[in-house]
């Protein structure tokens, strides 16, 4: 959960899901549907998917037991990197095994004055055998570990560096050259790519439940559900009978324009909502086709709704 996403959100989370999937064997037996739901808030959901087939794993090759001192079960069970296996073995069974984050990267590099970013693959390659070194030598290699992740996000930040507090100060060759601020070099930014999405709010009048359908299992936000949504590059412009065309609505829904556009950022998208709304009288059997279905708002916790989402449904 940590992965990418600020601590707050995370304690938000964390004590909810664990109660509600309290061990390997719990989570691998739930659907997956129920695992999105219960992640939602977080992003990133692929880390989701990947805890749940890990689950799995760990339930038909390990009899529900993670193998926390088998670090190399630990690296065959998916969606679990070098980070992951290391900070498990290390950590939690003492194995000598090294972790390189952003913040154990930073660490090494000053102290040898080590150029370039730490997003490039040369810079990272060393760093692992540096770790590898140096938790070898470490007679708690769980300490050593905490140790080198904690120094780093809390001394050997990357700007404004607590030097007079750091440990490593005397042997800093950055901080001897007076290139702290300079190591590591920044990560070339990325242009992100601009989406728009042409999107249709509908309410079911008699009840005020709302029409969802779910994204491909592959993509932006993959298998998680929305409000109805295409692709349009020329969102921006289009009449609301050419959306409603768009979208496969019966010509019987009189779609409205929404009041304004919503913005939404990811990682590597700009992305825009064209809302378009409507309220449909009757069932609505007619526009839950395809997929689609009518949920009522207190039936919403149980689907799995990006941040995105929400917020096209909140304006």
């Amino acid at each position: 959960m940590l992965q990418q996403t600020q601590v707050a959100r995370v304690l938000e989370r964390f004590g909810p899901f664990v109660a509600r999937f309290p061990s390997a064997t719990t989570l691998a037996a739930a659907p997956e549907d129920a695992v999105l739901a219960a992640w939602q808030g977080l992003g990133y959901y692929r880390r989701a998917r990947f805890l749940h087939a890990a689950a799995k794993a760990v339930v038909d090759r390990h009899g529900g037991e993670v193998p926390a001192g088998d670090h190399a079960a630990l690296l065959a069970l998916p969606g679990v990197g070098r980070y992951t296996a290391g900070a498990i073995a290390s950590i939690v069974a003492g194995v000598p095994v090294p972790i390189v984050d952003g913040n154990v990267a930073r660490v090494f590099q000053r102290v040898a004055a080590r150029e370039g970013s730490a997003s490039n693959r040369g810079v990272v390659d060393w760093a692992w055998r540096e770790a590898e070194r140096f938790v070898g030598r470490a007679a708690d290699p769980a300490a050593a570990n905490e140790g080198l992740m904690e120094l780093g996000a809390t001394v050997c930040t990357p700007a404004a560096p607590k030097c007079g507090a750091c440990p490593l100060a005397r042997v800093c060759a950055a901080r001897a050259a007076g290139r702290v601020e300079e190591i590591p070099a920044p990560k070339a930014r990325v242009a992100r790519r601009e989406l728009v999405l042409v999107t249709a709010r509908l309410l079911r009048a008699s009840d005020d439940a709302v029409l969802l359908e779910q994204r491909p299992r592959e993509g932006l936000w993959g298998g998680l559900w929305q409000p109805p949504a295409v692709e349009c590059a020329d969102g921006r412009e289009m009449s609301a009978r050419a959306a409603a065309e768009l979208l496969g609505l019966p010509a019987t829904v009189a779609l409205r324009a929404a009041a304004k556009e919503v913005p939404f950022q990811t990682t590597h998208r700009a992305v825009v909502f064209v809302v378009f709304e409507a309220k449909v009288r009757g069932a609505g059997a007619a526009v839950a086709r395809s997929g689609r279905r009518w949920v009522a708002r207190e039936e919403l916790g149980e689907f799995a709704l990006s941040n995105a989402a929400k917020r096209v449904m909140s304006v």
